[in-house]
């Protein structure tokens, strides 16, 4: 490599830590994240996403005609491999470690991502940024989530001292929730809740109904996804739950309170403001 190159090229640390090495900003980006697919869209790019997963489906006009290389979980490695992109963009949680090697081992850099607060996730942006040569539009993005949450914890007011306790689980059969050390925790916590499971040694416990009672939660949300939590749930749950907490249910968006980058922008404040609805109901 000559010197020019050498100088040409440049080394960004993705979320963990891991070098990725990248001779000019990317112009083959497939996403194996649905919330950074999205994201890529509002950065600027449109023709330079050549592949996604099926999962990833916002902006839709813009991802349907766009090759599907299989499931977050499930990825055609080969399929990837084939449309020779320049740049992957993965996530630690969402997509499995030994993919991430193969397409590393193929000669193809990885960033991977791993938010686990509202913070890192903007910390995420300005890096992804960085590696897509978007820095201006990452860091413009990055502000406009930051003054979405100053306004979120300003409007709180007393409630960001007299927190509520909330159970909200992401699977059932059986019932699975969040310790703190994850992005909805974190989300909660902005909006000035308690998560009874925050302190679970798991970052994904199991659980029992009978165990989350126990906890004494004042209020209960059912995110649609990654399990499609419905109305048939809450009225199940209404039969279960104790009479107090079965009047606080609510099914919330499992995007707002999952998806990071530009989803952050609407899908907070969204959020904030359905749960500002149960909140009330504990007066």
């Amino acid at each position: 490599m000559t010197n020019n190159s050498m100088a040409a090229s440049m080394q960004i640390a993705d979320d963990m830590g891991f070098r990725v090495e990248l001779e000019r900003p990317p112009s083959r980006i497939v996403s194996l994240v649905p919330s950074w697919t999205e994201t890529l869209f509002a950065l600027g790019f449109n023709s330079e996403v050549v592949g996604v997963t099926k999962f990833c489906v916002e902006p839709a006009a813009a991802v349907a005609s766009i090759l599907k290389v299989g499931g977050t979980k499930n990825p055609d490695i080969g399929a990837i491999m084939k449309l020779e992109p320049e740049l992957v963009i993965a996530n630690a949680e969402e997509n499995r470690r030994e993919d991430v090697e193969r397409l590393r081992a193929a000669g193809i850099p990885v960033f991977t991502t791993y938010p686990r607060t509202v913070p890192g996730a903007v910390e995420s942006i300005m890096r992804m940024g960085r590696a897509l040569g978007r820095e201006a539009a990452a860091a413009a993005l990055a502000k406009e989530i930051t003054l979405s949450v100053s306004g979120i914890e300003a409007a709180l007011g007393v409630w960001s001292k007299l927190r509520l306790r909330v159970f909200c689980p992401i699977w059932k059969k059986p019932w699975m929730s969040f310790n703190a050390d994850t992005y909805a925790h974190d989300v909660l916590r902005m909006l000035g809740y308690n998560n009874i499971f925050a302190s679970a040694g798991e970052r994904y416990p199991m659980t029992t109904l009978e165990e989350a009672v126990e906890r004494r939660p004042d209020i209960v949300i059912l995110p649609d996804e990654p399990y499609e939590f419905d109305e048939s749930d809450v009225a199940e749950l209404k039969t279960l739950l104790p009479p107090a907490l079965s009047r606080r249910l609510l099914t919330v968006s499992g995007r707002d309170l999952h998806w990071y980058g530009v989803h952050m922008v609407r899908g907070l404040k969204s959020l904030a403001e359905r749960m500002a609805r149960v909140r009330a109901a504990v007066l």
